[in-house]
């Protein structure tokens, strides 16, 4: 679980710094949280740009 490499949900595609994704989840019931990269790798489901762009049409 921990140090686990972000990756497409689709397609397995690692996850690099800087890369625009697009992340699946639900809207969070509490107010604020300090750690956004944990939290969206606990609760999301990332899509990266070509899997987002193919699934579009």
């Amino acid at each position: 679980m921990f140090k686990e490499k972000p990756e497409c949900s689709m397609c397995k595609k690692e996850i690099m710094g800087a890369e625009t994704v697009f992340v699946k989840m639900r809207y969070p019931k509490r107010k604020g949280f300090t750690e956004i990269k944990a939290y969206l790798q606990n609760e999301g489901r990332f899509i990266c740009e070509a899997c987002f762009n193919q699934n579009a049409k």
